[in-house]
């Protein structure tokens, strides 16, 4: 399974690091990716690393995603925080050194975290 930790609340212009640990999932052959889901909205992928790191338009050279074999887990470093980035972000994990093209890809999520975004 995967852990989820970190988020929180912060203003505008701020900074949170996201957490996902893999319980018995060894990330280093996984594929990892981040999505968020804003209230009254659909879900979204922010990031996904693995062979190469992408990024969403939207949050491009604003957050980076930054994964620690010997800590078994991926950081989602969120930076320069805007209102509209306010949702709950998952991260997933596919057994695949390629980022899957779909979200039904994923074998395992985490249990997600909110992140607030407000002045």
């Amino acid at each position: 399974q995967l852990v989820q930790s970190g988020g929180g609340s912060v203003q505008p212009g701020g900074s949170l690091r996201l957490s996902c640990e893999g319980s018995g999932v060894p990330l280093d052959y996984y594929a990892v990716g981040w999505f968020r889901r804003a209230p009254g909205k659909e879900r979204e992928a922010v990031a996904c690393i693995g062979a190469s790191t992408n990024y969403a338009d939207s949050v491009k050279g604003r957050f980076t995603a930054v994964k620690d074999n010997s800590r078994n887990t991926v950081y989602l470093h969120l930076g320069s925080l805007k209102p509209e980035d306010t949702a709950e972000y998952y991260c997933a994990a596919e057994s695949s050194f390629t980022c899957p093209t779909k979200e039904d890809e994923y074998d395992f999520w985490g249990q997600g975290t909110q992140v607030t975004v407000s002045s």
